[in-house]
């Protein structure tokens, strides 16, 4: 399953710039409002060494990582709930997505405007939930005048989606994101067609200056975010836009040594489809043989057979049972067949929950 993610933000925060170093897409990036009309989409291959460390073990003729997929959301500005800046066209997009990532500017540079004409982190943030706060009750009042109608005529369902209506509608009206409501998973599906964009789970990401990346707590504005996204239970990933733009043109042990050289473990992309599978609830499995050593993304708690599914449909239909063996085992092996022997490799039913790393070859018949 490809992973999608809209990137939001005011103008000029560094959204399309970072689009452009972690996509290599091109979209265009400008010292300007609305430079993003339409959204631009790119898919990246996600990064994983669990999956290089079984490509080395297995020397296949084939890797194929799962994939991660951006949409560049054009800058909202507030008003964009009443059409400001195209920004009914604009939350469009938003809804088509599974999660946020929001890009909060947190760097100084006198040459890059500022649509508010000063550097204000945490105004940017509650400027942006407000237009989608505004935007979802604006869906919900529409949802509630019909559901109303019904509700009298004694239809029952009509009574219980109201109840979940009534709640949310409670929740945005005091400026509060639906999502920190906590709905049940039957809530949930009630409301689901609303395709509300303050349920979307969302994470921020900040800006900050090459020189800031490193140690980007010690930056005023950062902290301010931290301490307001703790207040909305979000995960706050810092990044440097222009420094990932060089990070990505480097490979192999050239990018190793150079993020090594500016004391980082990791790219920004790293940590940014990190904080997405964490805030999504995702985790990847391998299937690995002579062929092709290939990373899957599912939801945690996926069982055995629909795991399968994601490969084909009829892994699912026809599935009989899963051969697994954890990834730690199987590095501690040394090969499938050692972890055969060693009694490492298991033969798991349809009741089996696939665990993040598991590497798996599953038996089925159609």
């Amino acid at each position: 399953m490809a992973l999608t993610t809209g990137i939001v933000g005011l103008p000029n925060v560094g959204k399309s710039t970072l689009f452009n170093a972690i996509t290599r897409a091109g979209a265009e990036s400008a010292n300007y409002p609305f430079c993003t009309i339409d959204p631009n989409v790119g898919v990246v291959d996600v990064p994983d060494e669990r999956m290089d460390r079984l490509a080395e073990m297995i020397q296949p003729q084939k890797v194929i990582p799962t994939s991660f997929q951006f949409t560049d959301i054009a800058g909202l500005v507030k008003g964009a709930s009443k059409g400001e800046g195209l920004g009914n066209q604009f939350l469009s997009h938003i809804r088509e997505v599974d999660a946020i990532i929001h890009v909060v500017r947190c760097f100084e540079d006198e040459n890059i405007t500022h649509v508010s004409g000063q550097v204000d982190p945490v105004g940017d943030m509650e400027t942006i939930n407000l237009e989608l706060v505004l935007a979802d009750l604006e869906s919900v009042e529409r949802r509630l005048d019909r559901v109303l109608r019904q509700k009298k005529s004694g239809d029952g369902e009509a009574i219980k989606e109201h109840e979940v209506l009534e709640k949310i509608h409670q929740a945005l009206a005091e400026g509060r994101p639906a999502r920190q409501l906590k709905l049940e998973e039957e809530e949930l599906k009630r409301i689901r067609s609303l395709n509300l964009l303050t349920l979307k789970p969302m994470l921020y990401a900040v800006n900050v200056s090459e020189e800031d990346v490193v140690n980007p707590h010690e930056n005023p504005h950062v902290k301010a975010v931290q301490e307001q996204a703790v207040s909305e239970g979000a995960e706050v990933v810092p990044i440097s836009a222009q420094l990932e733009a060089e990070i990505v043109e480097l490979e192999g042990e050239e990018r190793t040594q150079f993020l090594q050289d500016l004391g980082l473990d990791s790219s920004g992309l790293d940590r940014l489809v990190a904080a997405a599978y964490r805030l999504l609830g995702l985790i990847t499995y391998f299937t690995a043989g002579e062929k092709e050593v290939r990373a899957w993304t599912i939801q945690e708690g996926t069982r055995a057979p629909q795991a399968a599914g994601v490969i084909h449909s009829d892994f699912e239909r026809g599935f009989i049972r899963a051969e697994v063996v954890a990834f730690d085992d199987l590095m501690q092996a040394g090969s499938l067949l050692a972890a055969r022997e060693q009694g490492m490799l298991r033969s798991e039913g349809k009741e089996y929950i696939v665990k993040d790393g598991d590497v798996i070859h599953f038996r089925f018949n159609v």
